[in-house]
Protein backbone atom coordinates (compact mmCIF):
# COMPACT_ATOMS: atom_id res chain seq x y z
CA UNK A 1 0.00 0.00 0.00
CA UNK A 2 1.08 3.61 -0.97
CA UNK A 3 0.32 4.64 2.45
CA UNK A 4 2.93 7.44 2.42
CA UNK A 5 1.57 10.05 -0.41
CA UNK A 6 -1.49 11.76 -0.92
CA UNK A 7 -4.09 11.04 -4.04
CA UNK A 8 -2.96 14.45 -5.07
CA UNK A 9 0.39 13.89 -5.05
CA UNK A 10 0.73 10.73 -6.53
CA UNK A 11 -1.45 12.50 -9.64
CA UNK A 12 0.63 15.52 -10.05
CA UNK A 13 3.97 13.12 -10.05
CA UNK A 14 2.90 12.28 -13.61
CA UNK A 15 3.94 15.47 -14.74
CA UNK A 16 6.65 15.59 -16.62
CA UNK A 17 8.54 18.04 -14.40
CA UNK A 18 11.85 18.53 -16.64
CA UNK A 19 9.84 19.64 -19.58
CA UNK A 20 8.13 22.38 -17.23
CA UNK A 21 11.42 23.16 -15.46
CA UNK A 22 12.79 24.30 -19.00
CA UNK A 23 9.42 26.30 -19.88
CA UNK A 24 10.19 28.15 -16.67
CA UNK A 25 13.18 28.83 -17.49
CA UNK A 26 13.06 29.98 -21.27
CA UNK A 27 10.00 32.46 -20.27
CA UNK A 28 11.80 33.17 -16.89
CA UNK A 29 8.72 32.06 -14.99
CA UNK A 30 10.41 32.05 -11.81
CA UNK A 31 12.64 35.66 -12.40
CA UNK A 32 13.10 38.28 -9.60
CA UNK A 33 10.86 35.53 -7.84
CA UNK A 34 11.68 34.19 -4.01
CA UNK A 35 9.39 32.01 -2.73
CA UNK A 36 6.39 31.04 -4.64
CA UNK A 37 7.67 30.17 -8.25
CA UNK A 38 6.20 28.56 -11.12
CA UNK A 39 5.78 24.67 -9.57
CA UNK A 40 4.03 26.28 -6.46
CA UNK A 41 2.01 28.18 -8.89
CA UNK A 42 0.92 25.14 -11.05
CA UNK A 43 0.03 23.31 -7.58
CA UNK A 44 -2.37 25.77 -6.65
CA UNK A 45 -3.70 25.89 -9.64
CA UNK A 46 -3.67 21.98 -10.44
CA UNK A 47 -5.21 21.56 -6.67
CA UNK A 48 -8.43 23.88 -7.53
CA UNK A 49 -8.93 22.45 -10.64
CA UNK A 50 -8.99 18.68 -9.23
CA UNK A 51 -10.69 19.91 -5.82
CA UNK A 52 -13.50 21.71 -7.35
CA UNK A 53 -12.50 25.31 -6.27
CA UNK A 54 -14.52 28.01 -7.10
CA UNK A 55 -11.89 30.82 -6.47
CA UNK A 56 -8.76 31.93 -5.84
CA UNK A 57 -9.58 32.42 -2.16
CA UNK A 58 -11.27 29.24 -2.24
CA UNK A 59 -8.18 27.56 -3.35
CA UNK A 60 -6.06 29.62 -0.12
CA UNK A 61 -8.53 28.85 2.37
CA UNK A 62 -8.44 25.01 1.76
CA UNK A 63 -4.42 24.74 1.55
CA UNK A 64 -4.54 27.66 4.70
CA UNK A 65 -6.48 24.83 6.34
CA UNK A 66 -4.06 21.95 5.47
CA UNK A 67 -0.34 24.07 6.18
CA UNK A 68 0.90 20.83 8.38
CA UNK A 69 0.90 18.99 5.18
CA UNK A 70 1.32 21.28 2.47
CA UNK A 71 4.88 20.01 1.64
CA UNK A 72 3.54 16.48 1.44
CA UNK A 73 1.48 17.69 -1.17
CA UNK A 74 4.65 19.37 -3.46
CA UNK A 75 3.63 23.22 -2.45
CA UNK A 76 6.48 24.44 -0.35
CA UNK A 77 5.20 27.72 0.57
CA UNK A 78 1.45 29.32 1.57
CA UNK A 79 0.43 32.41 -0.31
CA UNK A 80 -2.52 34.35 0.35
CA UNK A 81 -5.13 34.73 -3.18
CA UNK A 82 -3.64 38.05 -3.96
CA UNK A 83 -0.43 37.33 -4.17
CA UNK A 84 -1.38 34.08 -6.76
CA UNK A 85 -4.17 36.39 -8.56
CA UNK A 86 -0.73 38.47 -9.04
CA UNK A 87 0.70 35.19 -10.25
CA UNK A 88 -1.50 34.28 -12.30
CA UNK A 89 -1.68 38.32 -14.17
CA UNK A 90 1.88 38.63 -14.47
CA UNK A 91 3.48 35.18 -15.49
CA UNK A 92 3.67 34.27 -19.11
CA UNK A 93 1.16 31.30 -19.32
CA UNK A 94 2.97 30.22 -22.55
CA UNK A 95 4.70 28.00 -19.43
CA UNK A 96 1.40 26.38 -19.03
CA UNK A 97 0.38 26.13 -22.69
CA UNK A 98 3.49 24.59 -23.06
CA UNK A 99 2.98 21.82 -20.30
CA UNK A 100 -0.50 20.89 -21.96
CA UNK A 101 1.29 20.57 -25.14
CA UNK A 102 3.69 18.44 -24.19
CA UNK A 103 1.49 16.46 -21.76
CA UNK A 104 -0.73 15.70 -25.36
CA UNK A 105 1.78 13.80 -26.85
CA UNK A 106 2.71 11.93 -23.94
CA UNK A 107 -1.48 11.01 -23.01
CA UNK A 108 -2.20 10.58 -27.15
CA UNK A 109 0.05 7.36 -27.69
CA UNK A 110 -1.32 5.93 -24.44
CA UNK A 111 -4.91 5.57 -26.40
CA UNK A 112 -3.35 5.06 -29.90
CA UNK A 113 -4.79 1.35 -30.15
CA UNK A 114 -8.32 2.01 -29.33
CA UNK A 115 -10.40 -0.01 -31.75
CA UNK A 116 -13.17 2.19 -33.80
CA UNK A 117 -16.22 -0.14 -34.26
CA UNK A 118 -17.80 2.10 -36.29
CA UNK A 119 -15.30 2.31 -39.37
CA UNK A 120 -13.80 -1.08 -40.91
CA UNK A 121 -10.39 0.62 -41.30
CA UNK A 122 -8.49 1.10 -38.50
CA UNK A 123 -5.36 2.87 -39.95
CA UNK A 124 -6.80 6.06 -40.05
CA UNK A 125 -6.46 8.48 -36.91
CA UNK A 126 -9.76 10.37 -36.13
CA UNK A 127 -10.26 13.63 -34.65
CA UNK A 128 -12.96 16.01 -34.11
CA UNK A 129 -12.86 19.74 -34.29
CA UNK A 130 -15.38 22.23 -32.37
CA UNK A 131 -15.07 25.16 -29.65
CA UNK A 132 -16.77 26.09 -26.78
CA UNK A 133 -17.90 29.16 -25.41
CA UNK A 134 -17.45 30.75 -22.13
CA UNK A 135 -19.75 33.71 -21.28
CA UNK A 136 -17.84 36.20 -18.89
CA UNK A 137 -18.15 40.10 -17.63
CA UNK A 138 -16.78 42.38 -20.65
CA UNK A 139 -16.70 45.10 -18.09
CA UNK A 140 -14.32 43.27 -16.52
CA UNK A 141 -12.49 41.40 -19.52
CA UNK A 142 -12.45 44.14 -21.77
CA UNK A 143 -10.22 42.30 -23.90
CA UNK A 144 -13.06 39.35 -24.44
CA UNK A 145 -15.45 40.68 -26.83
CA UNK A 146 -18.09 38.71 -28.33
CA UNK A 147 -20.97 38.56 -30.31
CA UNK A 148 -23.73 41.10 -29.47
CA UNK A 149 -21.83 43.52 -26.97
CA UNK A 150 -20.99 40.26 -24.46
CA UNK A 151 -18.20 38.97 -23.48
CA UNK A 152 -16.84 36.02 -24.22
CA UNK A 153 -13.68 33.50 -24.23
CA UNK A 154 -13.82 30.43 -27.09
CA UNK A 155 -11.65 27.21 -26.43
CA UNK A 156 -11.20 25.65 -29.69
CA UNK A 157 -10.31 22.16 -29.29
CA UNK A 158 -9.52 19.49 -31.73
CA UNK A 159 -9.71 15.87 -30.09
CA UNK A 160 -8.39 12.48 -31.30
CA UNK A 161 -11.43 9.98 -30.86
CA UNK A 162 -9.67 7.32 -29.44
CA UNK A 163 -9.49 8.13 -25.85
CA UNK A 164 -11.07 11.90 -25.97
CA UNK A 165 -7.61 13.39 -25.58
CA UNK A 166 -7.00 16.69 -27.12
CA UNK A 167 -4.47 16.85 -29.63
CA UNK A 168 -4.52 20.95 -30.10
CA UNK A 169 -6.38 24.21 -28.14
CA UNK A 170 -6.29 27.57 -29.17
CA UNK A 171 -7.89 30.37 -26.52
CA UNK A 172 -9.06 33.01 -28.34
CA UNK A 173 -11.88 35.45 -27.60
CA UNK A 174 -15.51 35.06 -28.36
CA UNK A 175 -15.27 37.08 -32.02
CA UNK A 176 -12.77 34.75 -33.60
CA UNK A 177 -14.47 32.67 -36.14
CA UNK A 178 -14.34 28.91 -36.21
CA UNK A 179 -13.44 28.31 -39.33
CA UNK A 180 -10.26 31.10 -38.79
CA UNK A 181 -8.44 28.28 -36.54
CA UNK A 182 -7.92 25.84 -39.70
CA UNK A 183 -5.28 28.61 -40.58
CA UNK A 184 -3.58 27.81 -37.41
CA UNK A 185 -3.26 23.93 -37.36
CA UNK A 186 -1.34 21.61 -38.87
CA UNK A 187 -2.80 18.34 -40.43
CA UNK A 188 -1.47 14.77 -39.94
CA UNK A 189 -1.51 12.91 -43.00
CA UNK A 190 -3.93 10.14 -43.99
CA UNK A 191 -5.87 11.01 -40.60
CA UNK A 192 -9.80 12.18 -40.88
CA UNK A 193 -10.84 15.21 -39.16
CA UNK A 194 -14.71 16.12 -38.71
CA UNK A 195 -16.41 19.08 -37.80
CA UNK A 196 -19.94 20.87 -38.02
CA UNK A 197 -20.64 23.33 -40.99
CA UNK A 198 -19.13 26.85 -38.97
CA UNK A 199 -16.07 25.26 -40.80
CA UNK A 200 -16.77 25.57 -43.98
CA UNK A 201 -14.12 27.58 -46.11
CA UNK A 202 -13.00 25.87 -48.86
CA UNK A 203 -9.75 27.39 -48.86
CA UNK A 204 -9.39 25.73 -45.31
CA UNK A 205 -10.54 22.75 -46.67
CA UNK A 206 -8.45 22.47 -49.59
CA UNK A 207 -4.82 22.76 -47.43
CA UNK A 208 -6.44 19.99 -45.57
CA UNK A 209 -6.34 17.99 -48.79
CA UNK A 210 -3.46 19.11 -49.64
CA UNK A 211 -1.60 17.78 -46.46
CA UNK A 212 -2.91 14.19 -46.78
CA UNK A 213 -5.70 14.56 -45.10
CA UNK A 214 -9.80 14.04 -44.83
CA UNK A 215 -12.24 15.70 -43.91
CA UNK A 216 -16.12 15.29 -43.42
CA UNK A 217 -18.44 18.09 -42.36
CA UNK A 218 -22.09 19.15 -43.23
CA UNK A 219 -22.68 20.95 -46.60
CA UNK A 220 -24.56 24.36 -46.01
CA UNK A 221 -27.80 24.97 -47.54
CA UNK A 222 -26.33 27.44 -50.19
CA UNK A 223 -23.57 25.27 -51.70
CA UNK A 224 -23.40 25.30 -55.05
CA UNK A 225 -22.42 22.04 -57.16
CA UNK A 226 -23.39 19.24 -59.60
CA UNK A 227 -23.36 15.68 -59.73
CA UNK A 228 -20.63 13.89 -61.57
CA UNK A 229 -21.08 10.63 -60.95
CA UNK A 230 -23.82 8.69 -58.51
CA UNK A 231 -22.84 5.33 -56.62
CA UNK A 232 -26.03 3.42 -56.91
CA UNK A 233 -24.97 0.50 -54.44
CA UNK A 234 -26.63 1.63 -51.09
CA UNK A 235 -28.71 0.10 -48.69
CA UNK A 236 -31.65 2.52 -48.06
CA UNK A 237 -32.76 0.67 -44.78
CA UNK A 238 -29.71 1.97 -43.41
CA UNK A 239 -30.91 5.60 -43.60
CA UNK A 240 -28.39 6.39 -46.74
CA UNK A 241 -30.33 8.31 -49.53
CA UNK A 242 -27.59 9.22 -51.93
CA UNK A 243 -23.95 9.14 -52.20
CA UNK A 244 -22.25 11.41 -55.17
CA UNK A 245 -19.38 12.53 -56.49
CA UNK A 246 -19.95 16.07 -56.76
CA UNK A 247 -18.11 19.07 -57.99
CA UNK A 248 -18.55 22.83 -56.73
CA UNK A 249 -19.86 25.52 -59.42
CA UNK A 250 -20.20 28.38 -57.34
CA UNK A 251 -17.65 31.43 -58.86
CA UNK A 252 -15.38 31.64 -55.64
CA UNK A 253 -15.96 28.36 -54.45
CA UNK A 254 -14.72 26.26 -57.63
CA UNK A 255 -11.71 28.41 -57.26
CA UNK A 256 -10.95 27.58 -53.90
CA UNK A 257 -11.66 23.51 -54.27
CA UNK A 258 -11.54 22.94 -57.86
CA UNK A 259 -11.54 19.03 -56.99
CA UNK A 260 -14.14 16.46 -56.61
CA UNK A 261 -15.91 16.39 -53.61
CA UNK A 262 -18.50 13.45 -52.50
CA UNK A 263 -21.87 14.03 -50.77
CA UNK A 264 -23.42 11.75 -49.26
CA UNK A 265 -27.56 12.37 -47.82
CA UNK A 266 -28.51 10.54 -44.89
CA UNK A 267 -32.12 10.70 -43.38
CA UNK A 268 -31.93 10.45 -39.23
CA UNK A 269 -33.56 7.23 -38.39
CA UNK A 270 -35.01 8.57 -34.80
CA UNK A 271 -35.90 11.97 -35.91
CA UNK A 272 -36.35 12.09 -39.68
CA UNK A 273 -34.06 14.81 -40.48
CA UNK A 274 -32.32 14.85 -43.60
CA UNK A 275 -28.45 15.43 -43.18
CA UNK A 276 -26.39 16.01 -46.15
CA UNK A 277 -21.98 15.64 -46.11
CA UNK A 278 -19.40 16.71 -47.90
CA UNK A 279 -15.73 14.86 -47.91
CA UNK A 280 -12.52 14.44 -50.37
CA UNK A 281 -12.60 10.50 -49.01
CA UNK A 282 -14.06 9.65 -52.72
CA UNK A 283 -12.64 6.43 -52.85
CA UNK A 284 -16.22 4.33 -52.08
CA UNK A 285 -14.45 1.63 -51.32
CA UNK A 286 -12.30 2.63 -48.56
CA UNK A 287 -15.36 4.10 -46.60
CA UNK A 288 -18.57 3.54 -47.20
CA UNK A 289 -21.72 5.75 -46.91
CA UNK A 290 -22.75 4.58 -43.88
CA UNK A 291 -19.28 5.35 -42.01
CA UNK A 292 -19.12 8.97 -43.56
CA UNK A 293 -22.67 9.03 -41.48
CA UNK A 294 -20.95 7.46 -38.55
CA UNK A 295 -18.01 9.48 -38.66
CA UNK A 296 -20.06 12.64 -38.33
CA UNK A 297 -22.40 11.35 -35.81
CA UNK A 298 -19.41 10.54 -33.34
CA UNK A 299 -18.37 13.88 -33.65
CA UNK A 300 -20.47 14.77 -31.17
CA UNK A 301 -18.39 12.82 -29.13
CA UNK A 302 -15.95 16.23 -28.63
CA UNK A 303 -19.51 18.02 -26.86
CA UNK A 304 -19.02 15.22 -24.41
CA UNK A 305 -15.51 16.21 -23.90
CA UNK A 306 -16.50 20.02 -23.12
CA UNK A 307 -19.32 18.33 -20.93
CA UNK A 308 -17.08 16.75 -18.73
CA UNK A 309 -14.72 19.03 -18.17
CA UNK A 310 -17.24 21.33 -17.24
CA UNK A 311 -18.71 19.48 -14.76
CA UNK A 312 -15.74 17.80 -12.84
CA UNK A 313 -13.57 20.48 -13.06
CA UNK A 314 -13.34 24.78 -13.20
CA UNK A 315 -13.70 26.47 -16.37
CA UNK A 316 -16.98 27.90 -16.06
CA UNK A 317 -15.52 30.68 -13.41
CA UNK A 318 -12.99 32.83 -14.23
CA UNK A 319 -10.26 32.75 -11.52
CA UNK A 320 -9.20 36.46 -13.35
CA UNK A 321 -9.86 39.19 -15.59
CA UNK A 322 -6.32 39.58 -17.67
CA UNK A 323 -6.25 37.26 -20.96
CA UNK A 324 -2.84 35.85 -19.15
CA UNK A 325 -4.88 35.09 -16.32
CA UNK A 326 -7.64 33.52 -17.87
CA UNK A 327 -5.09 31.33 -19.98
CA UNK A 328 -3.54 30.13 -17.46
CA UNK A 329 -7.00 29.12 -15.88
CA UNK A 330 -8.21 26.99 -18.86
CA UNK A 331 -4.63 25.65 -19.44
CA UNK A 332 -4.26 24.15 -15.97
CA UNK A 333 -7.80 22.66 -16.84
CA UNK A 334 -6.45 21.21 -19.82
CA UNK A 335 -3.40 19.57 -17.84
CA UNK A 336 -5.81 18.89 -14.97
CA UNK A 337 -7.82 16.65 -17.35
CA UNK A 338 -4.88 14.91 -19.54
CA UNK A 339 -3.74 13.83 -15.99
CA UNK A 340 -7.04 12.27 -15.05
CA UNK A 341 -6.74 10.47 -18.82
CA UNK A 342 -3.42 9.32 -18.29
CA UNK A 343 -4.37 8.03 -14.71
CA UNK A 344 -6.84 5.85 -16.64
CA UNK A 345 -4.29 4.31 -19.12
CA UNK A 346 -1.19 3.74 -16.89
CA UNK A 347 -3.01 2.19 -14.15
CA UNK A 348 -5.57 0.85 -16.82
CA UNK A 349 -8.69 1.58 -14.50
CA UNK A 350 -12.19 0.42 -15.25
CA UNK A 351 -13.46 3.64 -14.08
CA UNK A 352 -14.23 6.56 -16.74
CA UNK A 353 -11.98 9.79 -16.58
CA UNK A 354 -15.31 11.52 -15.44
CA UNK A 355 -15.44 8.40 -12.21
CA UNK A 356 -11.66 9.09 -12.09
CA UNK A 357 -12.56 12.81 -11.49
CA UNK A 358 -15.11 12.32 -8.98
CA UNK A 359 -13.20 10.03 -7.01
CA UNK A 360 -9.81 12.39 -6.66
CA UNK A 361 -11.81 15.26 -5.88
CA UNK A 362 -13.54 13.51 -2.83
CA UNK A 363 -10.15 11.92 -1.75
CA UNK A 364 -7.03 14.37 -3.16
CA UNK A 365 -6.01 14.35 0.62
CA UNK A 366 -6.42 10.85 1.81
CA UNK A 367 -3.16 8.94 1.67
CA UNK A 368 -3.99 5.65 0.05
CA UNK A 369 -2.39 3.89 -3.11
CA UNK A 370 -3.66 5.37 -6.62
CA UNK A 371 -4.47 1.75 -8.00
CA UNK A 372 -7.15 1.11 -5.74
Amino acid sequence: MNEGKFIFTQVTSLLPRQIFLRLVEKYKGDYWVRDFNCTNQLQYMLFGQLSSCDSLRDICMCLRAHKDILYGLGVKVSVNESSLSRANDSRDYRIYEGLGQALMKIVRPLYSKMHIDYIVPQDHDLFALDSTTISCSLKLMGWASGKYSRGAVKMHTNIDLRGSIPTFIDITDGRCHDSNILDRMEFETNAIYTMDKAYVDFGALARIYEAGSFFVTRAKDNMRYEIVSSNHNIDSSTGLIGDHIIRLTGVKSQKLYPKELRLVRSCDMESGELITFITNMTDTLELNGLEIASIYRHRWDIESFFKLIKQNLNIKHMLGCSENAVKIHLWTAVISYLLLAKVKAVYNSPYSISEIATLVKVCALRKMDLKV
